[in-house]
């Protein structure tokens, strides 16, 4: 398996318009791999404006937010790149596609890094922060995976919340379970 690093992704269309979106990238030699589903608007805006910003935050809230309608999350300028990046960002890449592979549910936009930056030192994720996380990638997942998946790994990732989360991990992991309890109150869930 390769290594996947998981970021909130900015990209821009042509209007200059930013759209703020969690996309796990895939190790690729030197580059990067941005593989967005169809349809998306990362996946049109990088047809548009071939760059990306991936940013990497502590604030494991944007991650949950983008998923469940909170996006407007302060950004500031791209140093070398047509875009944004997070304004709290712990770190950012600035990549430049070189090449499509094209794909019926998730094309693979290889890309280069051409800047990166380090703003502010790196603490790493408590249980809770990584909990959050595997919570969102499942969220993002509710209409690929069975249910009895989603409740079974759900129930291992509230032991690390219960007994690690601080405020901005309750808050968004409750952002989550409220997109899951509305997946489970929806006809095809119910018993």
């Amino acid at each position: 398996m390769p290594r996947i690093v998981e970021a909130i992704v900015t990209t821009t269309n042509a209007k200059g318009e930013a759209h703020i979106a969690p996309l796990g990238l895939i190790a690729d030699g030197d580059n990067w791999i941005l593989a967005p589903f169809r349809p998306s608007r990362t996946l049109d805006n990088l047809r548009e404006v071939p760059f990306a910003v991936a940013s990497h935050t502590d604030d494991v809230r944007v991650f949950a937010g983008c998923l469940t309608g909170r996006k407007d999350w302060p950004t500031r300028p791209a140093v070398k790149v047509a875009g944004v990046m997070l304004a709290n960002a712990v770190s950012h890449w600035e990549l430049a596609v070189d090449r499509v592979i094209e794909d019926d549910l998730r094309p693979r936009f290889s890309c280069r890094t051409v800047h990166a930056a380090s703003h502010r030192p790196w603490e790493g994720f408590n249980r809770a922060q990584g909990a959050v996380l595997e919570c969102a990638v499942l969220v993002s997942r509710l209409k690929m995976l069975p249910a009895e998946k989603i409740e079974a790994e759900l129930k291992y990732l509230e032991i690390a919340v219960s007994k690690t989360a601080g405020p901005r991990e309750l808050e968004a992991w409750g952002w989550l379970m409220q997109r899951i309890d509305a997946w489970r109150a929806a006809p095809a869930h119910k018993p």
